[in-house]
């Protein structure tokens, strides 16, 4: 199931992508290298999370979406299917019958019991391993280690005037939200999260945030 959402144009700060070009090929490279080591080590374990994926609910295994990513561009973001194959349809009947899950999704863009999550898609998410194939994005250049959280073309509206920062940096596998709770704060504070990640982006931040993305993988924080 994809979704495909329009790109958006975005014209980058110039002072800013100058300061960010000088450390780009390091990131870049830092990104390839990750990228190709997980792939490598979570190789066997993606074949299998395929395989269970496919045999409990019959469907596509993978989950590829349109997200926004540097400069305001679109790119296909790519996770482990954690839903069932007609979500898309279910959570416009949710919506429609449940003035309470409506209200929940107007003001977090998620749902905290969502029905249209498998058995299998619970341990996914609370595990991160529906993240995985994420990876692919690292090696692509469509995603970097660290960064904001790809959003979604209606989630735009959420950043207001501080959009312009999240379109500075790409999107990230793991970031300051990531490591700050996730779910467990609120839509309000990510995008105070991704602003300072943006503006005071560096080599150093992003090893110690890679750092404590480990404990908080394992403590499952904010994971739904």
């Amino acid at each position: 199931m994809t979704t495909v959402q329009p790109s958006v144009s975005f014209v980058p700060n110039s002072a800013v992508d100058d300061r960010s070009s000088r450390r780009e090929p390091v990131l870049r490279l830092l990104d390839l290298t990750i990228g190709i080591v997980a792939i490598l080590i979570f190789g066997p374990l993606m074949i299998a999370l395929a395989i269970i994926i496919y045999a409990s609910n019959p469907g596509p295994i993978f989950f590829v979406q349109q997200r926004i990513g540097l400069n305001g561009k679109s790119f296909a973001c790519f996770k482990f299917r954690t839903m069932v194959v007609d979500a898309q349809e279910r959570l416009a009947r949710l919506l429609e019958e449940d003035p309470a899950a409506r209200l929940e999704w107007a003001r977090d863009h998620k749902l905290r019991s969502d029905p249209r999550i498998t058995s299998v898609g619970r341990f996914l998410r609370k595990s991160s391993f529906d993240e995985l194939p994420q990876f692919f994005n690292l090696i692509n250049g469509t995603m970097s280690a660290v960064g904001p959280r790809p959003i979604v073309h209606a989630e735009i509206a959420r950043y207001g005037r501080w959009f312009g920062d999240y379109c500075r940096v790409k999107p990230g596998i793991t970031g300051l939200w990531q490591v700050s709770g996730r779910s467990d704060t609120t839509y309000r504070r990510r995008v105070a999260l991704d602003v300072a990640y943006s503006r005071h982006r560096s080599i150093g931040l992003n090893f110690k945030i890679m750092l404590m993305t480990i404990p908080a993988v394992l403590a499952a924080r904010g994971s739904r």
